[in-house]
């Protein structure tokens, strides 16, 4: 995180996690949740990273690696995408969008070295750069039922609709789900905005996002579940993120046998606990006992008591699963995409 933005953060109350630029919250936690449930909340986005890909041949490079059609994205839509292994695995999950003269991609934070390392290794003699922006730019998150309004008040656009995007000399806006929005803004330019959203929007912690993506089933692939998963496995294609109509890019193959045969029998589901939820967290079931049932993608705590997650869950042990182990506590999961 730039240090001037987290120091500006500090001075408004950001209760940051040991070690982290990650905040947990601006001094009333349970409080920011109930706000995340019923107001709106604008939370400092510091678990995604932003990379910049440019170069004549970025969007040919970025279509051959990624699983969403990129040379079909609109100069206004944003792309839900990953980035497959040989083996099919994803390794990275984006938002994808385009901006004048190049993409910006949405990731895991603790992914960003490692995926920008592993995709400068297949440019080879493509012109195509890739550059982290999270010294000069970062995100913030805006939800709620005044979202748009608290927008116009900073004199930001709202895109008319989902996964679209607006932009003004100030900020990108890119709009996630009704109410529910990211800034993408020069650091420099973000304190301004913050007290221009500030009258309407309650400033909160990431777990109030997190608790959010879970509601609007949202799967995040981060370093606890790299190369976990089929993208299918996390419902990805029902978000937009897979294309089966392009070209070859890495775990094509395996992706696309995977959906015509119909042999996906793991799928994303909402998991409730009085556990914490932690993503990479094993799920078990007694009626299973040689593997594991499924995996945590993402926890929070809910505004109802307890915790909530995304997991991915083999269908058929849903009514019975036990996290870490066969003899843990019993979790509630629920298909969201039945």
């Amino acid at each position: 995180m730039n240090p001037n933005w987290r120091s500006f953060l500090e001075s408004k109350g950001a209760v940051f996690g040991d070690g982290s630029d990650e905040i947990q919250s601006f001094g009333d936690a349970a409080g920011e949740l109930q706000a995340a449930r019923e107001q709106t909340v604008m939370v400092p986005l510091a678990h995604l990273a932003l990379i910049e890909a440019t170069g004549e041949d970025a969007k040919a490079f970025l279509h051959g690696q990624f699983t969403s059609d990129i040379n079909h994205l609109g100069a206004d839509q944003v792309q839900h995408s990953a980035w497959c292994t040989a083996k099919g695995r994803m390794q990275a999950s984006f938002l994808a969008w385009r901006t004048t003269d190049a993409y910006q991609l949405a990731l895991a934070a603790d992914l960003e070295a490692a995926s920008l390392k592993r995709l400068q290794m297949f440019v080879l003699r493509a012109k195509v750069k890739f550059a982290s922006l999270g010294d000069r730019r970062a995100l913030l998150g805006l939800a709620g039922p005044q979202a748009a309004a608290a927008l116009a008040d900073a004199a930001l656009p709202a895109p008319s609709a989902a996964m679209t995007t607006a932009s003004s000399e100030q900020a990108t806006v890119i709009r996630l789900e009704a109410d529910r929005y990211i800034v993408s803004a020069a650091v420099d330019a973000l304190p301004a905005l913050w007290q221009q959203l500030a009258p309407k929007a309650r400033a909160a912690g990431l777990p109030a996002w997190r608790w959010l993506d879970i509601q609007a089933g949202f799967p995040l692939v981060t370093a606890a579940t790299k190369e976990e998963f089929v993208p299918q496995m996390a419902d990805f294609e029902k978000l937009g993120g897979v294309s089966f109509h392009k070209g070859c890019y890495p775990g094509q193959e395996i992706v696309a046998r995977t959906q015509y045969l119909g042999k996906v029998k793991r799928h994303l589901y909402r998991v409730r606990s009085d556990q914490a939820l932690a993503a990479g967290t094993d799920l078990h079931s007694p009626d299973n006992p040689d593997q594991t049932c499924g995996m945590i993608v993402s926890g929070a705590p809910s505004p109802t008591g307890g915790y909530e997650a995304l997991a991915v869950v083999q269908s058929n042990f849903a009514d019975n699963l036990h996290l870490g182990s066969r003899e843990g506590p019993r979790i509630e999961a629920v298909a969201v995409n039945p």
